[in-house]
């Protein structure tokens, strides 16, 4: 029996698995995750930057350049929470201390990162 056949009535692809033929995977790995960030910026593009949109989805870029923009946000929230962490003098000892206020201020910091990263890099 051949390891792979193809139906060409639908085009599907089958790989022997035992005494069985199962539809095969795909050849091509999946595309990089988009994320939260990604998902933001490409509602705003749709609304506000169509021709943006369309020379990115036209060229095959979409995807790509959703996934980039979304690793640059994280890496962004990411620096700007330890920043203003340290500068606001959140540390491991307060948490020890007082574990609500900690929590308290770290959610604060956090929200205060994701806005700037928002408005430097989703909603521009």
């Amino acid at each position: 029996m051949e390891e792979f056949i193809t139906d060409e009535r639908t085009g599907l692809r089958y790989e022997l698995v035992g005494d069985y033929y199962l539809i095969a995977g795909e050849d091509e790995p999946e595309g990089r995750p988009i994320g939260i960030w990604g998902q933001r910026h490409l509602r705003y593009i749709r609304k506000h930057k169509t021709s943006l949109y369309a020379e990115v989805l036209t060229t095959g870029k979409l995807n790509d350049y959703l996934a980039d923009l979304n690793e640059q946000a994280e890496a962004m929230l990411s620096r700007l929470v330890k920043q203003l962490s340290e500068k606001e003098g959140v540390m491991e000892a307060l948490k020890a201390e007082n574990q609500m206020l900690w929590v308290q201020r770290m959610n604060n910091i956090r929200s205060a990162a994701m806005e700037i990263v928002a408005n430097d890099l989703i909603y521009c």
